[in-house]
């Protein structure tokens, strides 16, 4: 099975603005019904791009959608004001196969809008699949393509009005060439033999249902590992729980409203009113002084829990515990689990795949740790219906299954 090179390519052709030129942002409703015929008259797959506000904003919604089709055109359009009049542009590009670079990133924001493609196509995922180890858009339309994009706005915060020229054009690149490289990736695919591996995956992400929000979001806060009493949690647990829903109503970043670290230092403080809440970090500041009593009430909230509501120190766990400590709970499952990341990592180099691509690590872990009632004599029909049972693909199985089955009996 043939890898594409990694050598360096010779120096890429510098593409610094789209061929045809910046189109003009769309942001009215009879704009949006013009580019919709426009894109219905063209011809092949759709190239799709979208820009969030990560960072900046709480919601994960797209602040500006870009798209491409041969015989068509490149649209840059702003759907903010024109949220209730999309219909004519779902008509027109739902049925299409859609090209993105990492699909998942842009997918669920264009949902929200009522836009979903029928077939789907992923350069970046399809260039791990083909064994690429940069897959960058810039680094696979340079390795491909041979051109090299202008890049350095992608952190930007997108929700800005009006959107900078220099923006608009690093936009209107992100799609230039994402239907050429379609089509170069597809050729690298084919020649391996895992285009159909490739087309499975892509139609995992383009059905994949919205992560279910995960429990207890709280225990991510950065420096929580620095505290050790449960009253001390259940004081970040408040203070997170107030600025999650002010972040949320404010469509503002949460780390914008209040950092991590001004919330454990709080939590390791408990100041009982608001002047000695406010000789703390961040808390004396201008912005944070108006929300002063709302960071008062939320840490006497968790200062005055009852016992019994408070916390545990640690989160229970919802599956295998931290690998670390699979030594100290369960030996066996322990050389399980090395056993089997020993046969994915000689597969992940047999066929040039990350070995993340080849099964979920969360998934591998769970079948060492209970996923089996015996592991003395492991039935391949068993780990395969465990594997299907936890969302692996079918070609994903028809490589893992004899490789696990042979790796998870004890040796002795």
């Amino acid at each position: 099975m043939s890898v594409p090179d990694q050598s360096e390519p010779s120096a890429a052709t510098p593409l610094l603005a789209p061929v045809e030129g910046v189109p003009p942002v769309l942001d009215t409703a009879a704009e949006i019904s013009a580019a919709a015929a426009r894109l219905v008259a063209g011809t092949g797959p759709l190239a799709v791009d979208a820009e969030r506000a990560s960072g900046f904003r709480y919601s994960a919604r797209a602040y500006l959608i870009q798209l491409r089709r041969a015989g068509a055109g490149t649209f840059l359009i702003d759907p903010i004001p024109v949220t209730d009049a999309l219909g004519p542009l779902a008509d027109a590009i739902n049925g299409l196969e859609w090209v993105l670079h990492s699909a998942d990133q842009d997918l669920p924001g264009l949902a929200e809008l009522g836009l979903r493609p029928a077939r789907l196509f992923d350069t970046e995922l399809g260039g791990r699949l083909a064994g690429f180890e940069r897959v960058g858009l810039a680094a696979m339309v340079e390795r491909l393509l041979g051109r090299a994009l202008r890049k350095g706005h992608g952190a930007a915060d997108w929700s800005t009005r009006p959107l900078p020229a220099d923006w608009l054009n690093y936009a209107a690149l992100d799609v230039e060439l994402l239907l050429e490289l379609r089509d170069a990736v597809a050729d690298a695919l084919d020649e391996q033999g895992k285009m159909d591996w490739a087309a499975q995956e892509f139609e995992h992400i383009r059905t994949l249902d919205p992560p279910a929000p995960k429990a207890e979001r709280w225990r991510r806060t950065s420096g929580i590992h620095t505290l050790r009493r449960t009253r001390q949690l259940a004081v970040v647990r408040e203070l997170w729980t107030a600025r999650d829903a002010l972040a949320r109503a404010r469509d503002v970043a949460p780390a914008r409203i209040l950092p991590d670290a001004a919330i454990i230092a709080a939590a390791t403080a408990e100041p009982r009113n608001i002047a000695q809440l406010r000789t703390l970090p961040v808390f004396g500041g201008p912005r944070q002084r108006r929300y002063s009593r709302e960071w008062l009430a939320a840490i006497e909230r968790g200062r005055t829990l009852p016992d019994s509501d408070l916390p545990p120190l640690t989160q229970p766990f919802d599956g295998p515990p931290p690998v670390n400590r699979w030594e100290r709970r369960d030996p066996a499952a322990a050389a399980r689990l090395t056993r089997a990341r020993a046969a994915m990592g000689d597969l992940s180099t047999e066929h040039s795949i990350p070995v993340e691509n080849l099964l979920a690590p969360d998934l591998v872990r769970r079948l060492c740790w209970d996923g089996l009632p015996d592991y003395a004599a492991v039935d391949p029909s068993a780990v395969d219906g465990f594997l299907k049972s936890g969302g692996a693909r079918p070609w994903q199985r028809e490589l893992a299954v004899a490789r696990l089955a042979a790796a998870l009996p004890p040796s002795d």
